[in-house]
């Protein structure tokens, strides 16, 4: 078991942390080589968006069994392919395709992977250890930065694309290797133990849908553009990957850290908490202080995995056991949150010259997401206090 959970951690850092996330580390500097504009990298964004919100549309059809082992892995494949591609070419249109194509590749290797490695271990009883797969996404996120912030200077961003991708094929053997499906008949018999039913419609669990598509939408600003908003700034210049570095071991024990205060304050309370603090991490860096920069990435880090996991675990709970499929719909909401964030910021900032306003704005609809949990929370309350006391435990 502890080799499928290794696994599924390679496969997350690969997906999430750098298939998706190392773009924004390696912005600036290609930015400064190429000329690209910040209104052409929002773009490039939510075209990775837009691929991963198809991908997990796409994921959430995949049979169990073998097809979803061959399905994750032509996702690795794809996701190592098009970063090497990345450094291969200064066209618009290739870089475009490249990260459309990250973005499908990453929502195949986050949904599918999770996935499998989750069966995997509630088949060897061994669910206690969930909270350390999401751990991937963060060490994904430090390993790219710290790469970049050691190397980006000798190799150029050419150079970083090449080498991330080299590293991602060599770590994404061990996930080849150890994530994989049961025949179909023993898949079948452990999702049917886990619930996968048609989730049950409730005003609790339609507002927790809208709160987690305001959340990708505004949490993907600073996502995108952290290290260029902070190269932007003379006082915090030489923070940027460093910074990037400080987001991805935050990001690292977020799911843990958060799972637990959804134990002790409930599932709905450690969800707004969580939101109220994103926000004011968004907002930090108008401040031009390298304190406030580096605390904006720690709580920016800290919070993200973990508003996934809280989100994850409520909307379980609120769906009657059909998670499967409310962990797809959210997945999807989010995504194409994702694809909504990127281009007007870039435009905003294309158009002033300065990130304020973009970041103002994605402060605000992180708060009405968490206006809408606050909403959400009063209402499952009104169903009685036995649910309230439920969530409490289960979270």
């Amino acid at each position: 078991m502890v080799r499928v959970l290794i696994g599924g951690v390679l496969a997350l850092a690969i997906a999430m942390g750098v298939g998706r996330f190392a773009f924004t580390p390696i912005l600036p500097a290609m930015q400064a080589a190429t000329g690209l504009g910040t209104d052409a990298a929002g773009l490039l964004a939510s075209l990775n968006y837009l691929g991963y919100f198809l991908g997990a549309l796409g994921a959430g059809l995949v049979p169990h069994g073998t097809v979803r082992t061959a399905v994750f892995r032509t996702a690795l494949i794809a996701s190592v392919t098009s970063t090497a591609g990345m450094g291969f070419t200064e066209d618009m249109a290739a870089w475009a395709v490249l990260r459309f194509v990250s973005g499908l590749a990453s929502a195949g290797m986050f949904i599918l992977g999770i996935a499998m490695t989750l069966d995997a271990l509630a088949r060897a009883g061994r669910e206690s250890w969930t909270g350390w797969l999401y751990t991937g996404v963060g060490i994904g996120i430090a390993s790219s930065g710290l790469f970049v912030a050691l190397m980006g200077d000798r190799l150029g961003w050419r150079g970083d694309w090449l080498w991330l991708g080299l590293a991602c094929l060599g770590f994404g053997t061990l996930s080849w290797l150890w994530v994989t499906d049961p025949p179909r008949a023993a898949a079948h018999t452990a999702a049917g133990t886990a619930g996968g039913g048609s989730p049950q419609p409730s005003a609790p669990l339609v507002l927790l849908t809208l709160a987690y598509f305001l959340e990708g939408a505004g949490y993907i600003v600073t996502g995108t553009f952290l290290v260029a908003i902070l190269k932007t700034m003379p006082e915090t210049a030489q923070l940027g990957a460093a910074a990037w570095m400080v987001t991805g071991l935050a990001a690292m024990p977020s799911g843990i850290v958060w799972a637990a205060a959804g134990r002790k304050l409930g599932l709905w309370r450690a969800l707004i908490l969580a939101h109220v603090v994103q926000a004011v991490g968004i907002l930090l860096p108008i401040t031009g202080s390298p304190a406030a920069a580096v605390v904006s990435a720690a709580l920016f880090g800290g919070t993200f995995i973990g508003i996934v996991t809280l989100s994850f675990t409520l909307g379980r709970q609120l769906s009657g056991g059909a998670s499967a499929r409310v962990i797809g719909a959210l997945t999807a909401v989010y995504g194409l949150g994702q694809i909504v964030g990127p281009v007007p910021a870039g435009l905003v900032v294309a158009r002033t010259g300065s990130f304020d306003s973009a970041l103002v704005g994605a402060t605000a609809v992180v708060l009405v997401s968490a206006a809408l949990l606050a909403a959400g929370a009063w209402m499952a309350g009104r169903s009685g206090p036995a649910t309230v006391a439920l969530d409490a435990r289960r979270g």
